[in-house]
């Protein structure tokens, strides 16, 4: 006798990408990173996890150049999820039409995941409506995650009492030591601030990272935080630990 599985039990996830944008420092177009998306996907769905992919504005969505397994730079040809994820008809339509967070119904999710990019630091560091729907969604008693850039949406997401979300918590994000790299590789200055150096400025919070790019994610709580690209499976894993299966 082969046992039923109940779809209704599975847990989900709410996984949230930036929208495509201009930077305002480079003038390149921005997007989401391919891997702080793929492999995060990759580790929900192995678990067994339901995830749906969404945006702050809905529409279709976009990446970053350097995340690009295929870019001439060759920077993430080693990238094979990635890779995978975009040559598959089915998964690469999953960017196409995204809805918006406002379309969003928070009580059917376990989680939000939010991904990283060059995007967000145009896009979501101001997004009144996105940092609410961080607020709400921590609130409710789910875990919030996020990695890499995203985690700039920290820097202002305020809860009901008028406390910043990270007040009293420890978290990561991209650091320091990784713009400086990023910018003496592109020779420009890409970002039009860095996290960490404006998460050092707030009180009560203690922002930590290990070292350049090294994976790397932390949890406290039902926050977790990852460093950067090659930190969005390990937050995703924390989130499986949390939630299990």
């Amino acid at each position: 006798m082969t046992a039923s599985i109940d779809i209704h039990s599975k847990k989900r996830v709410l996984l949230i990408a930036g929208n495509p944008a201009t930077s305002p420092t480079t003038g390149w177009p921005v997007g989401f990173w391919w891997a702080e998306l793929t492999h995060p996907y990759w580790v929900f769905k192995e678990a067994g996890y339901e995830v749906d992919i969404v945006s702050p504005k809905g529409g279709d969505l976009q990446a970053d150049g350097y995340s690009d397994p295929e870019d001439a730079s060759g920077y993430s040809a080693h990238d094979l999820i990635s890779l995978g994820f975009k040559k598959s008809e089915s998964h690469a339509g999953l960017l196409k039409g995204t809805t918006s967070i406002a379309e969003v119904d928070l009580d059917l999710y376990d989680a939000i995941f939010l991904a990283g990019g060059q995007s967000p630091m145009t896009t979501m560091i101001d997004d009144t409506d996105l940092h609410a729907f961080v607020a709400r969604a921590y609130e409710g008693g789910k875990i919030v995650a996020i990695v890499c850039h995203g985690t700039c949406v920290l820097l202002k997401t305020r809860l009901s009492d008028g406390e910043l979300l990270v007040k009293g918590k420890t978290w990561t994000g991209f650091a320091d030591s990784e713009e400086a790299f990023a910018d003496a590789f592109a020779g420009m200055k890409i970002q039009p601030f860095w996290i960490e150096e404006e998460a050092r400025k707030l009180p009560d919070t203690n922002f930590v990272v290990a070292g350049l790019f090294k994976r790397f994610a932390v949890r406290d709580g039902n926050l977790i935080t990852g460093q950067q690209q090659y930190s969005g499976g390990a937050a995703a894993e924390l989130v499986v630990e949390t939630l299990g299966r």
